[in-house]
């Protein structure tokens, strides 16, 4: 397709939207646009976890960041407030990122889902095909340096592996062809503050690659 098509379409898209004519069969919005993507989350209905949740839990931080953590799904207090990590997880991950020398503000944070599971189970096969569309908007939009995974789930889930995180954590892997360190979620550091020393060595090895 040539240039000169292509300004046309362009040209005839914008004039149509002046007009207030907005929808189509094919949009003309741009995808990467993560207002939109947002959007899309808000309004989706594709598993039951719309159903119960109180609030969509996008993510929040710099949308131009280097570094992005992702976790598993929303907590209870990520529901009611709308933000992730945001409860006492939330709380270490935040003195993580400052020991990094680094703000939550400088950094990005999402999960793979983006409502909460009841009893924050485990998220299911058929929650993950529908949320990760979303999530990987995000990746693709931000484009981080490094990605941190958070967990067990984000980890296999974004790396598509049953390994587990002992074997995954502290080793450099790929993700959407970004740089991508696994590590302990905070919830389980809270369970088990000896895995913190270890948590510390993959930080340290992500503050090297962002120089």
């Amino acid at each position: 397709m040539s240039n000169d098509i292509l300004k046309k379409i362009r040209a005839y898209f914008q004039m149509e939207k002046e007009c207030g004519i907005h929808e189509y069969l094919l949009s003309p919005k741009k995808k990467d646009d993560l207002s939109l993507i947002k959007e899309e989350v808000t309004s989706c209905r594709m598993c039951g976890l719309s159903k119960m949740r109180k609030n969509v839990v996008f993510g929040t931080g710099n949308t131009k960041a280097r570094l992005m953590f992702i976790g598993e799904a929303p907590g209870y207090e990520e529901d009611i407030q709308g933000r992730p990590f945001v409860g006492r997880a939330g709380e270490l991950l935040t003195r993580i990122i400052e020991a990094m020398g680094l703000k939550r503000e400088d950094v990005y944070i999402s999960n793979i889902l983006k409502c909460r599971p009841p009893q924050n189970r485990n998220p299911l096969p058929d929650e993950i095909s529908h949320c990760i569309k979303y999530l990987y908007g995000q990746i693709d939009y931000i484009k981080p340096q490094v990605i941190c995974g958070l967990g067990k789930f984000a980890a296999q889930i974004l790396l598509e592996t049953e390994t587990p995180i002992t074997r995954l954590r502290g080793e450099w892997h790929k993700c959407r062809g970004i740089r991508f360190m696994p590590t302990y979620h905070p919830a389980y550091l809270l369970r088990n503050p000896g895995a913190k020393k270890l948590v510390w060595q993959d930080m340290k090895k992500i503050m090297k690659e962002l120089g």
